[in-house]
């Protein structure tokens, strides 16, 4: 679930900066760059229920937790960044969107990896 509001989020819900808008060029990258992001979250995250061995699941919820701090520091000026505009959509919505969906994510990742390694130990 939340690698499909990554990827497809800024498409559709909280919709980035397109091309065309001024300033808009990074705006575009960090929508492609989240799209293949929140894909391979969601791969991870639909290999959880395949797998079955606790092991597997806990280097998949790590895999989870590492691509989700990616996902994270894209849109953020440290990585791609967006627009400087205030005004923009990208600020206004992608950007928070994005960042509270990817906390979430993370937290969830870390409180899963947690109870999986004290299950390995039982």
């Amino acid at each position: 679930m939340f690698g499909a509001l990554i990827a497809l989020g800024p498409q559709y819900l909280f919709k980035i900066c397109t091309v065309h808008e001024a300033g808009a060029a990074f705006c575009y990258w960090v929508g492609r760059a989240e799209i293949s992001m929140g894909i391979l979250i969601a791969v991870l995250g639909i290999c959880m229920f395949i797998f079955s061995d606790v092991k597997v699941q806990l280097g998949l919820s790590i895999g989870i937790f590492l691509t989700g701090i990616v996902a994270l520091l894209i849109p953020q000026d440290m990585f791609f960044g967006v627009c400087k505009d205030a005004e923009m959509s990208c600020n206004k919505y992608t950007l928070p969107s994005l960042t509270v969906i990817c906390a979430v994510l993370i937290i969830g990742a870390i409180v899963n990896m947690m109870l999986l390694e004290k299950k390995s130990r039982s």
